[in-house]
């Protein structure tokens, strides 16, 4: 287990996700990559010296680096304090400013996976792990610098208001995104129930911008969904929580009394969730020993390998597995899809998946507050990196927008009709932009 740049004074249950740690708003939060959860404590062989971070520290005490002089930045808050003239009625507070200065430190690092969450974003965060919260049921990221929709979660107000993946979110409220990182883009459309937001959006194709008004609700986040299709059962498993493992095991014994002989896994619109979920669902399929997916932390650790435990159907397995995949498709759901194709399992079918391989880890602040922190990197079996360009289909079948909005569902068709032994007309667009 990768240990925390903070160790913690005394040992904490930790857990480590896999979620598209892209700050989803599932509205009310933001599932994160690589989760690991853990309280803060600080311990230095170094004496500690109060400073900046001594408010959010508790009563425990950060120590400066020796190399660090702190001086500038408190002659810098001295200036501000007796200089700064503005017409608003109200002025920040110490608290204010320290949690300000913190934003800036972090956002130094140039990683937009890499952010501070103060107690309002870690309490929704919580939620969102457990399945539920309130919001509009979408999931945002960055991609090519700018904030984009990773998937709408299905039964939701971004999916009746027609948000599809790949839309491009140019304004929330009226105020612009450009530059905008992705936890303020969450605090801006998160809020209270039966309250509006309203969001401006571009989708590839369109000549002009679109306004799309959501009212916010309550979101129950959707595990796993099933359906008969002939011989052909279908599993959709929609986010991985902590009810995952569960519900899929559950999903599997309805397939086998189904007396269904293929499978089709549908992967699209996952954005991921918790690593432990994807490794368990992974061991259903997979014999024991199997590596699902590689922790690599660069040059300063050695590789970690997630192996299967081999829970495997065994002689109840679908005699042929097709996983679909899109652009929606991120983090832990690049990961199952990643070993079951690896070992020879699957048939990947679809679109390019979202790219998400980073891992972050949750450190827990006394204040409430957190710190999400990129650690490593997600590869696959092979070694390759889930990051650079995401997992390509084996069959590349492409869905338009109006396709999702519609309804109409070539991909499904498509791997039904593989799976019984018809033609399958394949697209020539395999980027993820070919299922948006």
């Amino acid at each position: 287990m990768h240990e925390p740049i903070i160790v913690a004074k005394s040992p904490k249950r930790r857990f480590r996700g896999a979620g598209v740690a892209l700050a989803f708003l599932l509205a009310a939060g933001t599932f994160m990559t690589g989760l690991q959860l853990g309280e803060l404590g600080i311990v230095s062989g170094r004496e500690s010296t109060a400073n900046v971070f001594t408010l959010f520290a508790g009563t425990s005490e950060v120590a400066v680096p020796g190399d660090v002089n702190m001086s500038e930045f408190w002659r810098v808050w001295e200036i501000l304090d007796n200089k700064f003239t503005t017409t608003a009625t109200t002025t920040l507070t110490n608290e204010e400013k320290l949690r300000g200065a913190i934003d800036g430190l972090v956002d130094a690092y140039g990683d937009p996976y890499t952010v501070f969450l103060p107690p309002v974003d870690t309490q929704a965060l919580n939620q969102d792990i457990s399945g539920n919260f309130s919001g509009v049921g979408m999931e945002v990221g960055i991609r090519d610098g700018v904030i984009a929709v990773i998937a709408p979660l299905p039964e939701t107000p971004a999916e009746r208001a027609g948000i599809v993946a790949g839309d491009i979110v140019v304004l929330i409220d009226g105020k612009s995104t450009d530059g905008m990182r992705v936890d303020e883009a969450v605090r801006l459309i998160r809020g209270e129930k039966g309250t509006t937001v309203t969001l401006t959006i571009f989708r590839q194709g369109d000549t002009e911008v679109r306004e799309i008004a959501m009212v916010r609700d309550t979101i129950n986040v959707p595990t796993v969904t099933t359906t008969k299709d002939g011989e052909v059962f279908i599993v959709a498993l929609h986010s991985f929580n902590e009810l995952s493992e569960a519900k899929m095991q559950e999903a599997l014994r309805e397939f086998v009394r189904s007396g269904a002989t293929n499978m089709v896994l549908d992967l699209r619109g996952n954005p991921g969730g918790l690593l432990q979920s994807a490794v368990a669902i992974a061991g259903f399929f997979l014999p024991t020993g199997k590596v699902i997916v590689r922790e690599s932390f660069g040059d300063n650790e050695e590789e970690k390998l997630y192996r299967s435990q081999g829970r495997t159907l065994r002689s109840f397995a679908p005699k042929d597995l097709v996983v679909l995949i899109d652009g929606g498709s991120a983090s832990a759901s690049e990961i199952l899809a990643g070993a079951l194709k690896a070992h020879g399992v699957a048939t990947l079918m679809g679109a390019t998946t979202f790219g998400k391989g980073s891992v972050q880890e949750l450190i827990q602040l006394p204040s409430g507050a957190s710190v999400k922190v990129t650690v490593a990197r997600w590869l696959t079996p092979e070694g390759v990196s889930i990051s650079e360009g995401g997992l390509a289909p084996d069959i590349a079948i492409a869905r338009t927008p109006q396709q999702v909005v519609e309804g109409v569902d070539p991909q499904k068709a498509a791997a039904l009709n593989f799976l019984r032994g018809l033609p399958v007309a394949t697209s020539t667009a395999t980027t993820t932009e070919a299922t948006q």
